[in-house]
């Protein structure tokens, strides 16, 4: 999407305020963002960030119970939760976890399958590792996504549905709400990862901000999917191309609090 000067300097005066008034340590509390912040080491923080963004769907409510219970089930320390478990010792940990489709079979899975792969190097060097030039989010996705999937023990086919990857053609929403988390500087996002600039970032694309983007004429495509958020971050990038994901506190918050975004101001 090209966007006219004209409609770049209307939609910056009109989303700039509304993105300060998100983006503000008080979002924090309710948001799953919430659940690595309470983490002081840089891997109990990336390991939670991971399993909040994947989890980060249906009721708010009951998904932050539900965060909150997966901490108590990994003794509040997730990284040496990873790295220490076995199967024989630690499986009533996780068993009789659910959250919507995710069970304590995918939990244990994942669990698995970061710690074959965090016994060497760091979720980030495991996500950089996939980067193209191109576009080292859609690759870096992709890999990471791979790789977790490869090291699930026996690979069972439900667990693709929990790891989205670009070319099944999904939005990845999730993944790219984790990458905002880890990229952006605070005060909400965590600012972890530095081996990616914002400038690569994707908008977490969702039934919701999709319906905002497209009041305003952020998107125009009517499928919530991979072009679709080429589409929207190419449009947010016009507006801000050093940190096109800042447009996601104006998108998702008002969308959470319940406001619609007004058309007519951007007119």
């Amino acid at each position: 999407m090209k966007l006219e000067p004209h409609r770049i300097d209307r939609l910056k005066a009109y989303l700039d305020p509304i993105v300060d008034r998100f983006e503000q340590v008080d979002f924090i509390k309710d948001d799953p963002i919430s659940i690595p912040h309470g983490f002081e080491d840089p891997e109990d923080k990336a390991i939670m960030a991971l399993f909040s963004a994947l989890l980060a769907w249906g009721r708010r409510d009951i998904m932050m119970s539900k965060l909150a219970e997966l901490c108590h089930r990994m003794d509040y320390q997730p990284a040496r939760f990873v790295h220490s478990y076995r199967v024989s010792s630690h499986r009533t940990k996780l068993e009789g976890f659910v959250h919507r489709t995710f069970n304590a079979a995918d939990a244990e899975g994942l669990v698995l399958s970061l710690q074959t792969l965090l016994a060497q190097t760091n979720l980030e060097n495991i996500f950089a590792r996939g980067f193209k030039a191109e576009d080292p989010v859609e690759s870096g996705i992709q890999n990471l996504a791979e790789q977790l999937i490869d090291h699930v023990p026996g690979r069972p086919k439900r667990i693709h549905k929990h790891l989205a990857r670009p070319s099944s053609g999904s939005a990845c929403k999730r993944w790219n709400m984790f990458l905002r988390w880890m990229v952006r500087p605070g005060p909400v996002d965590l600012g972890l990862w530095k081996s990616l600039n914002t400038k690569d970032l994707k908008l977490p694309l969702d039934l919701h901000s999709g319906q905002q983007a497209r009041r305003i004429g952020l998107l125009t495509r009517p499928s919530n999917d991979w072009k679709a958020t080429l589409e929207l971050t190419s449009a947010c990038k016009a507006l801000s191309p050093e940190d096109p994901a800042r447009y996601d506190f104006a998108l998702f918050g008002t969308g959470a609090a319940g406001e619609l975004l007004d058309e007519w101001s951007v007119k």
